[in-house]
């Protein structure tokens, strides 16, 4: 039983104290998708334009009259008359019903039908990009987080080991056996920690901020990140430009456009194609006059040089576009593979320099620290070299923790210009 009110109070106090769940990248990248809503803007756009495909085989809306047809407007000529000659005039005048339907060519159809069915093959490639570039900011966002943790902890340690430095030059000052000076620039160093305390739990707020902005959540939605974060090992990788336009969702974009382009020109090509229709028209006799009708065919011809100029000027303005985008696909393939040989360089020498401090550098120092802390304790060495040391170890880890975040931050970047997860 006591037990039993030992965990459930343990409980209460994390709830109060705000106990946030650690929540790993990919969860973070999963809900992209569906929480952000730019990509639901996209969605929608999508869905609007395929709604709007469907109505590409629709016809011409039929055309309907009534009204009255070679009526005199003296309305004695309307009625029968006696013609002085002894007959009956049957009188003049109609009223008249008409139909018109005009029907559309099957080529015709065929063409708006596959511009418009393509239409949001565009606007998907796009989505594609947005959910690229966001997931690139999010993981830079998120290992920048987890690397200023890190650093709290960094400094956390040397706050304590700042403590102790001042802690036991006043008790050796006391006793004559410290100078005054190394106390006092370890009391400065003890508030530069502190204030690097602060803005590191600054820059974290504001990464919580930033990636619950991505997710379109409460910006003060408490979550905490993972420290264990996984290197990839880029040493032996090569830039394949085959593979950059393959994956790249921004040139798919490009060549979504060329081929809209070109089902464009068809639809204007087909728009030049008759068109043919028909026509009835019934006449109802006002007076005596016999009921009449008029059946015609109609075409549209649309080649007519004073009627095809707009449709042929398209058709060069398509070709024209579509040599512009072949020079836009080429020159994003050409920056993407600089970017990207230029940040797989990067990725290679940061990952050097960041095994030269685990493997060398932080242990070296580390030793010496610790070398002085002994031989202070032992009364062999003054504070100023302790803290010359510990200001060493300071800086070293601070270096290495930001050659990681620029280290981590590349490689998110190079992600994002071969669009991989």
């Amino acid at each position: 039983m006591q037990s039993r009110v030992l965990l459930i109070g343990f409980f209460m106090v994390l709830q109060l104290q705000g106990f946030a769940q650690v929540v790993s990248l990919g969860a973070l990248l999963d809900s992209i998708a569906i929480a952000n809503p730019s990509l639901r803007m996209y969605d929608y756009d999508v869905r609007a334009m395929d709604e709007a495909a469907r109505g590409a085989r629709s016809w011409m809306p039929p055309q309907v009259g009534a009204g009255f047809f070679m009526t005199p407007y003296n309305p004695k000529y309307i009625k029968p008359m006696e013609n002085g000659m002894g007959a009956t005039e049957p009188g003049m005048g109609q009223f008249m019903i008409s139909a018109e339907q005009m029907f559309p060519s099957r080529r015709k159809q065929n063409a708006n039908s596959e511009y418009m069915s393509a239409m949001s093959s565009v606007e998907r490639e796009r989505r594609r990009t947005a959910l690229n570039q966001l997931t690139a900011d999010l993981k830079k966002n998120y290992y920048q987080w987890s690397i200023q943790k890190r650093k709290l902890r960094v400094l956390d340690d040397n706050e304590k080991l700042l403590q102790f430095m001042i802690q036991s030059a006043e008790l050796r000052y006391k006793n004559g056996l410290e100078k005054i000076n190394a106390y006092y620039k370890a009391k400065a160093a003890l508030g530069n920690v502190q204030k690097m305390r602060i803005m590191t739990e600054a820059e974290i707020e504001q990464k919580q901020i930033a990636i619950n902005t991505i997710l379109n959540r409460d910006k003060a939605k408490k979550f905490d990140v993972d420290t264990n974060l996984a290197l990839k090992d880029y040493t032996a990788f090569e830039i394949d430009t085959n593979q950059i336009i393959a994956s790249r969702s921004d040139l798919k974009a490009v060549e979504r456009d060329i081929e809209l382009n070109r089902l464009r020109t068809n639809n204007e090509r087909a728009q030049l194609l008759p068109e043919f229709g028909l026509r009835y028209d019934h006449m109802i006799g006002l007076a005596q006059q016999p009921a009449q009708f008029t059946l015609m065919g109609m075409m549209r011809i649309p080649l007519a040089p004073w009627s095809s100029r707009m449709n042929r000027a398209n058709m060069e303005s398509y070709r024209w576009k579509n040599e512009s985008l072949l020079q836009q696909r080429q020159m994003i393939v050409n920056e993407a593979t600089g970017m990207a040989q230029g940040m797989l360089r990067e990725i290679i020498a940061r990952r050097k320099q960041v095994d030269l401090y685990k493997e060398k550098i932080i242990p070296a120092v580390r030793n010496n620290y610790q070398t002085f802390l002994i031989a202070y304790e032992q009364n062999t060495e003054e504070l100023f070299m302790l803290f010359d040391a510990w200001e060493t170890l300071n800086m070293t880890q601070i270096e290495y923790l930001d050659t990681l975040q620029e280290l981590l931050t590349a490689q998110a970047e190079l992600e994002r210009i071969l669009e991989t997860r």
